[in-house]
């Protein structure tokens, strides 16, 4: 497997697992760091506001994605 597929799946393994714990956070705290009660509209909020953080990162990952698929399949077509 090449190298930047490798690198691929490791940085999408360790955004996904900072996005699973950013998501248990914010669903299982009671008093957020200003001291305001959680109520489940606010972690609705507090988790939206995640979700869109996480967009920029999926966007890139995304284009990697497509970059890889065309480098792998020119360097196949030259390979036969």
């Amino acid at each position: 497997m090449k190298l930047s597929w490798i690198f691929w799946w490791i940085v999408n393994v360790c955004w996904l697992v900072l996005f699973a714990v950013g998501t248990f956070f914010v669903w299982t705290r009671e008093v957020d760091g200003a001291g305001a009660v959680q109520t489940p509209k606010i972690k609705l909020a507090s988790f939206l506001v995640l979700l869109f953080a996480f967009l920029f990162p999926l966007t890139i990952q995304f284009a990697w994605f497509i970059i890889n698929k065309i480098v792998s399949k020119n360097k196949k077509a030259q390979i036969e």
